[in-house]
């Protein structure tokens, strides 16, 4: 890379930011507006810095991307399920970006019958999503949502499937999901302010009615809740639920009236989370009652639905987790999280089996998969591990016999499983608790720190980072590099109090977390500073943030997608999407003790004049989630403030917004993008 390339240099408009008698000055707050060609031109700018500092690449680009795309199925199908009558199948054609929905009535054998083609509907747009797919109960009809700006607010049509006509109703900005009543003529959906994109109200439409004339059966005032729908699987009910970081409430209606009143199952409580399920004549519920912080699962009956008459069916366990259950007809399967390792426990309903299918890997994942059917005996779930393509399984219930319905294709003809290790390390944290790291590298490396390693986090929201496979990560680890995933504080790897712990006042422990687990790969000689990478996304993106603010020697470069870098004005404005319903997470600044220590550790109010490492920072200008202006001010900033001639590169996408451009294969060329930038450090061109 050659630095005699000028950077642009962002103006300074300094704006005063004030809140308890403490004032910020944000040089870079006039970038929020994208309304502004001045803010347009800089990002392109930005844009055309990075295309220059990186074209010495962009041949060994092309080849990243064709070597990561030609490892991959083009004509990919997916494993059927059944459903309602129907095998429905998604699949890809080669050459194409994205998949056709398709469906056979009854059997495998039977013509296929194709639902949506999304190569024909994308061909128009820069960006394309189909984000649902609801099929009638009688299989005529489909509601679908699309999503053509990458803002995530969805927009709901209605397909005739015995005649093919896309009706002209067309309901917009809403989450995507769409809930059909037993009579097949009444759909349910969830739609978002326009300002925050806050899913706050729930509507009711009847088919071939004016969509002005949806009737609103549910509005979700407070702020930090957002609201959905959805069908229990036994088909009997239409649930509303209410959530918030810590609390939820849901409400439950008979499919088959679907213009009755919705009944309150459980009134919120803080502090109270619980999910419900139903079967047969009761509700099984997993909630944190009665300080069960890993959870417990409960039951109870469906005209008796409060608290006080829940009864414990598997009670509180301190060190396992009960993070899901899926209900079949004479089975109950629970999904269990134990020492970081999910289980898969089968219980009978009549009592008489209860155990755990077996898994002997030391670090892998498996996952409930598509279960659509409920009188199902076949229990569907997936399995994964950083050395072992992932695999759909069909486990039978009753005969304990278990068919790999299809592994994942590592097409190319050079991987094989057995070229490669995993394993798991477990680091020793500033305050003592041991934080578990999932590394995963060729086989023969030496442990003389000389090998470069990507370490990756994400750390908030209880959201768990399993360690599974990618062929895509080959393209680093066949290069000679380490991956490591660090479960750092914030996720739920080790449960909830893993979370609690990595969130709020406690928030640091998720960044020094990952300091502390970067210098153990150190010690330990996996790596050393000079070859040593940071990476994270959105969340991930605040945590590389505040680390390369607190310990910027530790690491030869960092790539930072989507960030979220300027915490405290983000959410001092409760007009940006997600604000308020994050209170829970971070903290609410408009309170002073979580203001000062949002600011003692945002990125952007912390950047300093120091050394930094080698940065790619990415960003979507249709970002909902972080908006785009948050990355572009750090790294306007930081291009201000920086002590060194380290390389600074922002990349907007101009089309797309927090999950990157669509299409399958187009997002390759973001990694690609990202994995030339580390491997071009590295002095790899090839």
């Amino acid at each position: 890379m050659k630095n005699t390339i000028q950077p642009p240099i962002a103006k300074k408009i300094p704006q005063a930011l004030q809140v308890h008698n403490d004032t910020r000055i944000d040089n870079y707050y006039w970038l929020n507006d994208k309304e502004n060609p001045e803010t347009i031109a800089y990002l392109n700018a930005e844009n055309t810095y990075t295309k220059q500092m990186m074209q010495h690449t962009e041949g060994f680009q092309k080849d990243l991307f064709e070597e990561m795309k030609a490892r991959i199925k083009e004509d990919d199908t997916s494993v059927p399920y059944k459903l309602n009558g129907y095998w429905y199948i998604t699949r890809f054609k080669k050459g194409s970006d994205y998949p056709i929905y398709a469906r056979k009535k009854e059997s495998l054998e039977a013509e296929e019958e194709i639902l949506f083609d999304c190569n024909q509907m994308a061909k128009d747009f820069a960006y394309f999503n189909l984000g649902s797919i609801a099929i009638s109960p009688n299989n005529k009809l489909a509601a679908f949502s699309t999503d053509t700006v990458s803002r995530r607010q969805y927009s709901i049509q209605i397909k005739n499937l015995e005649t093919g006509e896309v009706y002209t109703d067309k309901i917009l900005n809403t989450t995507g999901s769409v809930t059909w009543a037993n009579d097949n003529k009444t759909l349910f959906y969830a739609m978002k302010d326009e300002v925050t994109l806050r899913s706050h109200k729930i509507l009711k439409h009847k088919l071939h009615t004016d969509i002005k004339a949806d009737v609103e059966v549910f509005n979700e005032t407070d702020a930090t809740f957002n609201t959905f729908v959805y069908k229990s699987k036994s088909r009997k009910y239409i649930i509303i639920g209410s959530s918030s970081t810590l609390s939820s409430e849901y409400r439950i209606l008979n499919a088959d009236t679907p213009d009755g009143e919705f009944k309150v199952f459980q009134k919120r409580k803080p502090d109270l989370e619980y999910s419900i399920a139903h079967y047969n004549d009761s509700f099984y519920i997993i909630s944190n009652i009665d300080n069960a912080t890993n959870f417990k699962l409960s039951k109870t009956y469906e005209n008796s639905t409060e608290t006080k008459f829940w009864k414990d069916v598997l009670h509180y366990r301190k060190h396992v987790l009960i993070e899901d259950i899926e209900i079949f007809k004479d089975f109950l399967v629970v999904n269990e999280r134990e020492n970081g390792l999910n289980k898969l426990r089968i219980i009978k309903w009549d009592g008489t089996e209860d155990y755990y299918l077996p898994f002997n890997s030391e670090t892998y994942t498996t996952y409930i998969g598509t279960n659509p059917d409920f009188n199902s005996d076949t229990l569907r779930y997936g399995y994964s591990a950083l050395t072992t393509p992932n695999s759909i399984i069909d486990y039978n219930l009753k005969t304990k016999q278990s068919e790999i319905k299809k592994e994942q294709a590592v097409l190319g003809g050079s991987f094989n499983k057995e070229n490669y290790e995993s394993k798991r390390l477990w680091a020793t944290a500033r305050d003592g608790v041991k934080v578990p790291i999932s590394l995963v590298y060729r086989k023969g490396i030496k442990l003389n720190g000389t090998n470069p390693l990507l370490q990756y986090a994400y750390g908030s929201y209880g959201s768990t980072i399993d360690p599974s496979f990618s062929t895509i990560r080959l393209s680093l680890l066949d290069r000679g590099f380490i991956y490591a995933i660090t479960h750092i504080r914030g996720g739920e790897y080790l449960g909830r109090d893993w979370y609690e712990n990595g969130k709020l006042l406690s928030k640091k422990n998720t960044f020094t977390d990952f300091i502390d687990c970067s210098k153990y790969l150190i010690e330990q000689k996996y790596t050393s500073n000079t070859h040593l990478y940071a990476y994270g996304g959105s969340a991930g993106g605040l945590l590389i943030g505040a680390v390369i603010n607190m310990n910027p020697e530790l690491y030869k470069g960092v790539l930072a997608a989507v960030p979220f870098v300027d915490v405290v004005t983000t959410m001092l404005d409760d007009n940006i999407p997600l604000t308020t319903g994050e209170y829970d997470e971070w903290g609410n600044p408009n309170e002073k003790a979580y203001y000062n220590y949002m600011k003692s550790y945002s990125p952007y109010d912390n950047v300093q004049a120091k050394q930094y490492p080698n940065m790619l920072v990415t960003t979507g200008l249709h970002d909902s989630q972080v908006q785009y202006w948050e990355p572009a001010k750090w790294v306007a900033k930081l291009r201000e403030f920086k002590k060194d001639s380290n390389i600074l590169l922002l990349h907007t996408d101009m089309d797309s917004g927090h999950g990157g451009a669509s299409g399958r294969f187009e997002s390759l060329k973001e990694v690609a993008l990202e994995y030339a930038f580390i491997l071009d450090l590295e002095g790899i061109s090839a």
